[in-house]
């Protein structure tokens, strides 16, 4: 893989789907996108950083995905150099491959909440380290990059997080902005359109505009470059104000259960 590159345009990438696509690369920090290949309504995105030799999957995806995302880490470096999991909640599709990784990598660091980690081990595995990321909200690197953990709660599970990365300004914002989607793109070419996929997802997933204005207000000042979900194509730059507009409007959960 080429990792020379810096100040990539998302919008312009020429994306090949037997392969890892790199979607940052700024002084040996670097972030890929581990997608899974299958045409799908419900696409999961994993995402991978490196930086020096500290290698962190970003909701690495179900069991049945596994294979081909360790296919793809294999494309950049040696899957058994994975040192820590970011996940942000505890759904199969999110999480369940856990196992698989911590097989290959038994000295892996999963970040996440205490919520999801009551119901971690049910996927088989019960010893592991983990750190608690709302003791701890923050991930930093030996190079002095940073990851910063921001609770989202509600959304859609009771302890959710987000993951904000300062040196890319990439926001890992797991089931929020997922969207369903039947003609895939890796990347947002029309927000108007791309919310009604949205609303597929967030009517029914996501809890209330009560919930999703709370999570707006925590990251309003955040200078997002792009916001990169599990589900969904990435939204670009151009389309965050649009983003956090659609979250602070959202009529979802019991808004639509139990109307007024």
């Amino acid at each position: 893989m080429n990792t020379d590159k810096t100040n990539i345009a998302l919008s312009d990438i020429q994306l090949d789907m037997k392969k890892p696509t790199l979607l940052h690369h700024q002084a040996g920090h670097a972030i890929y996108w581990l997608g899974i290949a299958a045409s799908t309504v419900f696409r999961c995105n994993a995402y991978l950083i490196i930086d020096g030799d500290e290698v962190i999957l970003i909701d690495p995806g179900s069991r049945s995905s596994f294979e081909q995302v360790k296919t793809r880490v294999t494309q950049i470096i040696a899957p058994e150099k994975i040192t820590g999991m970011i996940l942000c909640h505890q759904d199969p599709d999110v999480a369940a491959s856990m196992v698989d990784w911590l097989d290959l990598c038994p000295e892996c660091m999963v970040y996440t909440s205490p919520r999801a980690q009551v119901l971690l081990p049910h996927f088989g595995s019960r010893h592991y380290a983990w750190q608690d990321i709302e003791k701890e909200p923050h991930l930093n690197f030996k190079s002095g990059c940073k990851l910063r953990f921001i609770s989202a709660p509600f959304l859609h599970s009771p302890a959710a997080f987000t993951s904000y990365d300062e040196t890319s300004r990439f926001l890992f914002s797991g089931d929020i902005w997922a969207a369903l989607m039947t003609s895939w793109q890796l990347t947002v070419s029309d927000f108007s359109h791309h919310c009604m996929q949205m609303n597929l997802f967030h009517m029914d997933y996501m809890a209330s505009n009560i919930a999703a204005r709370g999570f707006v207000a925590k990251i309003d000042s955040l200078e997002i470059d792009a916001i990169l979900p599990q589900h969904g194509s990435i939204i670009t730059k151009p389309d965050v104000a649009a983003a956090l507009q659609y979250l602070n409007t959202l009529q979802c959960g019991t808004d639509i259960a139990y109307p007024g």
